[in-house]
């Protein structure tokens, strides 16, 4: 690619050695097999060798690739309430026979994701749970509404981007200043661990994602509108697809429309594999064929993202919510929650509960009203050892830490954070060191490799935590690099997470804390 586009080696060798999907051998049959938390604490992370059996190739195997089948493992293919998870090509298999039906034992399995809300008015579940038709507050906008009035119903709500970084949705549509270049992407690229409503929401309701994506280009300007899908992801990537086309046909896209001076396009894309491609400035890097690696700030993407076009990012779960603030009005929204963190939240409850799913809560209410209430308490009687809460980068919970409201405020005094809001239940079966390895393996696997504290302090964490042996004062001072010179909140918050990790476990991993 790179010499028929007259590049440098380095432009197509980059990319190429970089995203998963690209990287790793395809064999004329290709397996994606996750290894993320959810799926780790169904077994212990038992399911892989039984996967590699069935298939007779070893995972992630590229020194004698076999022609006939590969093995690739993922962290997340967003079946967390039922796994363990692979993809046989595009084909989920999903639960405790996955290994069965990879071998053609059984057929394949991929149970609809639960979902129920549990606030009396679903806000980003309307569609979902209580059939509302998508496109009605889009018609009605482009005929009657300005964009001003738009982005002040958004900035009375208070909402907050729900990828992770809870940053103000109105103030970084405002900083793109209007631009008539500005483009809008919807960040589909869903990978923290335990959560999957992007995915609920991409293929259940594509149409009510768009909306609030055609809401913000209108508030912002914006003539271009983008949609990234995880690669993970294939059926929310058809779905967005044949939505686009839906929309095109019913006049809510194109030129001129509903009869208004609005144009709008909207163009869905696949990612490559990566997690770390999901923080905005690494997904702009990756849309213009680059590594998706962190760039440092400012500039930030509001003045010069995309192809250095003013760039506003906002989560799918974030943009869902826009079409009933806009309907309803923003003092409505801001009522739910509490008075610093406004609105709803999707959860996502892992396999381990007694009743998994996706539920729409008011921010503010108690974890363990969720996990007790919601989740009926773990399945099977098994006893809680820790709750990591918001992803890899999120933190772990004790069952002692439950009565925590589930708010950004409320769980940083516990070294966590809210994130995507993914509930993944580990029982006592596992052992403390077993969690610690796997949150390291993570970090190892998924750091981009752009900042040394990040991609040495993830390697070498990894390399400590297998051997076991107590960590010293070199241990604290990595851990303490990583989260003041890192470039992103990848390599920063990963110290946080493992020091609640410990600090939940509390004598079971003295010392890990750093």
């Amino acid at each position: 690619m790179a010499r028929q586009f007259r590049l440098p080696a380095a432009a197509g060798l980059g990319p190429a050695t970089f995203y998963a999907d690209l990287a790793a051998p395809h064999g004329r049959r290709h397996v994606r097999v996750c290894t993320a938390t959810a799926c780790f604490a169904v077994q212990g992370g038992r399911h892989l060798p039984a996967i590699q059996d069935a298939l007779g190739v070893m995972a992630d195997d590229d020194r004698d690739p076999d022609p006939d089948a590969s093995l690739q493992t993922v962290r997340c293919l967003g079946y967390c309430y039922a796994g363990p998870a692979c993809l046989d090509g595009e084909t989920p298999c999903v639960g405790s026979s996955v290994a069965d039906q990879v071998a053609g034992r059984v057929p394949p399995n991929a149970p609809p994701i639960p979902a129920a809300d549990a606030t009396g008015d679903p806000i980003v579940l309307a569609g979902i749970v209580a059939g509302n038709a998508p496109w009605q507050t889009w018609a009605e906008t482009v005929g009657r509404r300005t964009p001003e009035l738009v982005q002040s119903e958004v900035a009375a709500s208070g909402l907050r981007g729900r990828g992770g970084a809870g940053f103000p949705v109105a103030a970084k549509w405002a900083a793109a200043d209007r631009s008539p270049d500005t483009v809008v992407i919807a960040n589909g690229d869903e990978g923290d661990p335990g959560s999957y409503a992007d995915r609920l929401l991409m293929e259940n309701d594509p149409a009510r994602v768009l909306e609030g994506l055609a809401l913000a280009c209108f508030a912002c300007g914006a003539r271009h509108g983008l949609v990234l899908v995880r690669s993970e992801y294939p059926r929310a990537l058809a779905r967005m697809r044949q939505a686009v086309v839906q929309a095109r046909v019913e006049g809510h896209l194109g030129r001129g429309v509903h009869g208004s001076d609005v144009d709008l396009e909207v163009e869905v894309v696949a990612g490559a594999g990566s997690y770390v491609a999901g923080e905005e400035t690494a997904l702009i890097a990756g849309l213009e064929g680059g590594r998706g690696c962190a760039r440092a700030r400012p500039p930030y993407p509001t003045n010069r993202g995309l192809w250095d076009a003013p760039t506003v990012v906002n989560n799918v779960e974030t943009l869902a919510a826009v079409p009933w603030i806009v309907d309803r009005g923003g003092e409505t929204y801001a009522r739910r929650g509490t008075s610093g963190e406004t609105g709803t939240k999707l959860v996502c409850l892992s396999e381990r509960f007694a009743r998994p799913g996706c539920y729409e809560v008011e921010l503010g209410v108690p974890v363990r009203w969720i996990v007790t209430e919601l989740g009926g308490g773990l399945r099977e009687g098994a006893e809680l050892g820790v709750l990591q809460i918001g992803g890899p980068l999120g933190g772990f919970l004790s069952e002692e830490d439950l009565d925590v409201p589930l708010a950004e405020v409320g769980l940083a005094g516990y070294g966590a954070a809210l994130g995507h809001a993914g509930l993944v239940a580990i029982d006592q079966r596992l052992e403390p060191l077993e969690v610690l390895r796997h949150v390291w393996a993570f970090a190892a696997a998924e750091s981009c490799g752009a900042c040394s504290p990040c991609r040495v302090g993830s390697q070498r964490g990894l390399e400590l935590a297998r051997t076991g042996d107590p960590p010293g004062d070199a241990y604290a001072r990595m851990m303490r690099v990583m989260s003041e010179a890192s470039l992103c909140a990848f390599g920063r918050r990963l110290p946080q997470a493992v020091r609640s990790l410990a600090r939940a476990y509390g004598d079971r991993l003295r010392g890990w804390g750093g």
